[in-house]
């Protein structure tokens, strides 16, 4: 099982970057796909999360309707396209798979929103 990130890097306020999460491994189909967040000295935090087929997302109130989350089961990708970005926003985003076999984790990738 895998699940690599990508996408990370420096952005500057009011900025956009879109992450992506590449799933192997696994029955990506039948998975609720999450973003998680962890900014240094902070536990992680759920940013936004979409169900196996789609359909309804939900997201933390801190990001809502500048952040949105979308899959494509069949290249097995999650995406996180980030808009207005602000510096605190700034932490290591992970992109995690649940389901009825348990839960798989990313390494991460790094955001920095600074000016």
């Amino acid at each position: 099982v895998q699940l690599v990130e990508s996408g990370g890097g420096l952005a500057q306020p009011g900025g956009s970057l879109r992450l992506s999460c590449a799933a192997s491994g696994f029955t990506f189909s039948s998975y609720t796909m999450r973003w998680y967040r962890q900014a240094p000295g902070k536990e992680r935090e759920l940013v936004a999360d979409i169900p196996s087929a789609g359909g309804i997302t939900n997201y933390a109130d801190s990001v809502k309707g500048r952040f949105t989350i979308s899959r494509d089961n069949a290249k097995m990708k999650v995406a996180l396209q980030m808009n207005s970005l602000k510096p605190e926003d700034t932490a290591v985003y992970y992109c995690m798979a649940i389901g009825r076999a348990g839960a798989y984790w990313g390494q991460g990738t790094q955001v920095t929103v600074s000016s």
